[in-house]
């Protein structure tokens, strides 16, 4: 089909076109190492500067305390990796994060429970929210760390994380987040939200693939999770990845310049598109209706799967997703949806729209139309609709 509408922006975006130019002179004419001495090095050291300096600012803190990485996957690893050393090294082996992370977070925690440290995670509860208190009522004497992500990738839910680092600070433990979906979209001020780790991702707001940052507050020791050269201040071996990097910082400037311009853009689209779902019987929205992010609309319907869901939607034209691009190939349901008490079979039938600020009001309305006529059609083959409708079995969603 000719028409295309990309709403799987959660997993990737369109590298826009300030982040192109921004890259260019960096692949053939600025194109030495920065680590190198000679005239063609200290110009790209020059530009390296430059670009720690412009996220830096955008993040409000000191370019010192940003470290280039691959992504957010490894600074994920980074943050939680270092945190957990120098917890150990004061004997506090106790760590509190959610039951829906992202993979990064969750499958380094599982390295570390090998490990001896202890992992509580928190009850996300049906909206997919945490509050402050309950991180208060978590932490003990040996917590060294607090790792709680900013919004889920899967069903888009806003943490307080303001509050949350408030009585992270209070308490004197470090506190991390992954801002990967929220980066970009949402304002962030690291100081002002008590934030002391924090990791972003490039390629989610429009910037290039295989580039993130890690911000850390100063006085925190990094340990390197890649060993080698001494490039980041000794924190992240590997020649930087200047191109990808120039395009990560211009990306940001201008996704964060039209931050609030868009948000009221996209949440009226988004919520036109829950709305229009909605009318869907047997289907419910996950994650809380007004705290998630603008671009993110996530359902469940009961008595299809979402594999063939996505198939006839991708005929269709419509690019989508049932969760993280990172289990696609993944057979289990999303640990999200249990995690926000999806039964197993309501969370195999889970779709994922992801807006961006090109997303029109007329895809909007076709994505509608062409979600209930799919949903409609796989009902109407499938077996367990068969005995829901017939009462042979009860429905989940009512």
């Amino acid at each position: 089909m000719d028409r295309q509408i990309y709403l799987d922006n959660a997993a990737t975006t369109k590298m826009s076109r300030a982040a192109i130019d921004a890259m260019l002179p960096y692949f053939d004419k600025t194109f030495g190492n920065p680590s190198s001495l000679h005239t063609a090095g200290q110009r790209a050291a020059e530009a390296l500067s430059g670009a720690r300096s412009r996220v830096a600012v955008l993040l409000g803190c000191e370019p010192r305390e940003i470290t280039f990485t691959s992504g957010g996957s490894e600074a994920d690893n980074q943050a939680i990796i270092s945190a957990a050393a120098i917890g150990e090294k004061h004997g506090k082996k106790h760590i509190i994060s959610t039951a829906f992370e992202h993979h990064a977070v969750l499958h380094t925690l599982e390295k570390l429970k090998k490990q001896g440290f202890e992992i509580t995670l928190l009850d996300v509860g049906e909206h997919g929210l945490i509050t402050p208190q309950q991180v208060s009522d978590a932490i003990r004497g040996d917590t060294c760390l607090v790792a709680i992500m900013y919004a889920n990738n899967e069903i888009g839910t806003i943490q307080p994380i303001a509050e949350i680092g408030a009585v992270c600070r209070e308490k004197g433990v470090i506190f991390h987040t992954d801002a990967v979906q929220a980066a970009g979209h949402i304002h962030i001020d690291v100081k002002q939200q008590n934030i002391d780790m924090l990791s972003l991702s490039a390629h989610k707001f429009h910037g290039p693939k295989g580039i993130g940052a890690l911000y850390v507050r100063k006085g925190i020791p990094l340990t390197s999770v890649i060993e080698g050269g001494a490039q980041e201040r000794g924190k992240r071996a590997g020649t930087e990845n200047i191109p990808a990097i120039m395009g990560m910082a211009a990306a940001f400037e201008d996704a964060c310049k039209s931050i609030d311009e868009n948000a009221a853009k996209l949440t009226v689209l988004r919520d036109r598109l829950i709305d229009g779902i909605s009318e869907i019987p047997h289907s419910i929205l996950n994650g809380d209706r007004e705290k998630r992010l603008p671009s993110n609309v996530n359902f469940c319907f009961e008595g299809i799967e979402g594999e063939s869901l996505l198939l006839l939607l991708d005929d269709k034209g419509i690019c989508a997703s049932s969760g993280s691009a990172c289990t696609s190939g993944s057979l289990d349901p999303s640990h999200v949806l249990l995690a926000i008490g999806r039964p197993h079979e309501v969370a195999h039938g889970s779709l994922r729209l992801s807006l961006s600020e090109e997303t029109t009001d007329e895809e909007i309305d076709y994505t509608i139309k062409s979600v209930k006529e799919t949903v409609e059609y796989l009902r109407s083959i499938s077996p367990v609709w068969r005995d829901l409708a017939s009462g042979k079995k009860e429905f989940v969603l009512k």
